[in-house]
């Protein structure tokens, strides 16, 4: 599924109605270049999943636990990591597949190999202009 947005508001609504469809255990890779959205994307998902609390990359923390009131989301930021030995060695593995909440990595390709066998859906956010986005769902 393809999805083009022209705006945060869109690309955030897209992720809300998306997030609607999560029951627990879900690992989402979510790719695109700096810039491309994957933290308001982040956002859409958690204002769905009932998080109340401020969303944000964990670029220095490298994941972010949010309580949500239907689902948690354990928020990762894997740009600084150069391999999945990387993520266990880091704890980071630790949630994958857990059935109380998502998991959801920012970089994800870059800890591919820590998570590929358990099914990730894939999301790629790609730059079609200044505002403009193609959201890919796979």
């Amino acid at each position: 599924m393809v999805f083009v947005s022209e705006s945060e508001r869109e690309t955030f609504d897209f992720a809300f109605t998306f997030a609607q469809s999560l029951k627990g255990g879900e690992v989402i890779a979510l790719d695109g270049e700096l810039g491309a959205g994957k933290t308001v994307f982040v956002k859409g998902l958690c204002a769905a999943l009932g998080v109340t609390d401020e969303v944000l990359s964990p670029t220095f923390t490298l994941m972010q636990e949010h309580k949500g009131s239907k689902l948690n989301v354990w928020h990762y930021d894997a740009y600084r990591l150069s391999g999945g030995e990387e993520a266990y060695l880091c704890g980071l593995a630790d949630y994958f597949g857990d059935k109380n909440g998502v998991c959801v990595i920012e970089w994800a390709s870059n800890i591919e190999d820590a998570f590929f066998a358990l099914n990730p859906i894939r999301i790629s956010i790609r730059r079609t202009g200044e505002y403009g986005r193609e959201i890919e769902v796979k």
